[in-house]
């Protein structure tokens, strides 16, 4: 299986330093999220190493699905951004989450949605005319967060013709089983946590009540062959992580 980690865990290390790890331990791939200090990068530095990049739209401060047109047009602005980096940076997928529903926005929800929906459509139109691929990823239960349902989530990108970012711990928050998560066709990207079903921990793989065995067993008869991604919080829960994965046989 092809399995990278994302620079959740690893903020705000040097990327030299988080390259340079990750080619320690054999992982071939790393999910670089596009904000300081990886917003912009020194491509000679990516050329020095041999790991391939992913590439996760920011997290900090932008909402697709904004009542206020200004913010919306920044946060569109900002996912364009990263997909423009993904191709300086010869990575060929663009992580994006959906918009969030404004602190005003309960009363005219179907205006944010529609907002919401305007947005990604242009980001999509984006990607393709970029060369990318644009995967939007389900959201853990969160007040506020749109698409934390796969069944929704797969119905608005079969309308935008996008993939999606399966994120197995936000789909474990949300009550779906392993065999449930791996039943949609557009998964074209994969983030591994783990958490105890409460809330969206992102700890490390087999520290929670996630059944990682039939996760795997689910990823292999799916025939998924994409990325999986170990999305956790802490250096220390990486390690624990790709120890788990190695013992596995995964890497």
């Amino acid at each position: 299986m092809k399995i990278g980690v994302s620079t959740l865990a690893l903020y705000p290390q040097p990327l030299e330093e988080v390259l340079e790890s990750l080619e320690e331990r054999n992982i071939d791939y790393c999910e670089i999220i596009n904000e300081y200090p990886y917003h912009e990068l020194d491509e000679d530095l990516l050329d020095s190493y041999q790991i391939e990049l992913t590439v996760h739209s920011p997290l900090s401060d932008i909402n697709l699905a904004s009542h206020n047109q200004s913010i919306r047009d920044s946060s569109i602005e900002e996912v364009k951004k990263s997909m423009d980096r993904a191709v300086q940076w010869n990575a060929d997928l663009v992580v994006v989450h959906p918009g969030s529903m404004p602190i005003m926005g309960k009363k005219i929800e179907e205006r944010i949605f529609k907002y919401n929906l305007e947005s990604l459509k242009e980001c999509a139109d984006y990607a393709r005319d970029s060369g990318i691929y644009m995967c939007v990823e389900n959201m853990p239960v969160i007040e506020s967060l749109l698409y934390q349902d796969l069944n929704e989530l797969n119905s608005l990108l079969e309308e935008l013709d996008v993939y999606m970012t399966l994120d197995v711990g936000h789909a474990h928050n949300s009550g779906f089983s392993p065999s449930q998560m791996f039943s949609y066709p557009r998964i074209k990207h994969v983030h591994l946590s783990d958490n105890d079903g409460t809330f969206d921990q992102h700890n490390a793989l087999s520290s929670g009540s996630i059944d990682f065995d039939l996760i795997f067993k689910n990823i292999e008869k799916s025939k998924y062959d994409g990325i999986l991604v170990v999305e956790v919080k802490d250096p220390k829960d990486v390690i624990t992580s790709l120890d788990f994965i190695t013992k596995k046989g995964l890497i």
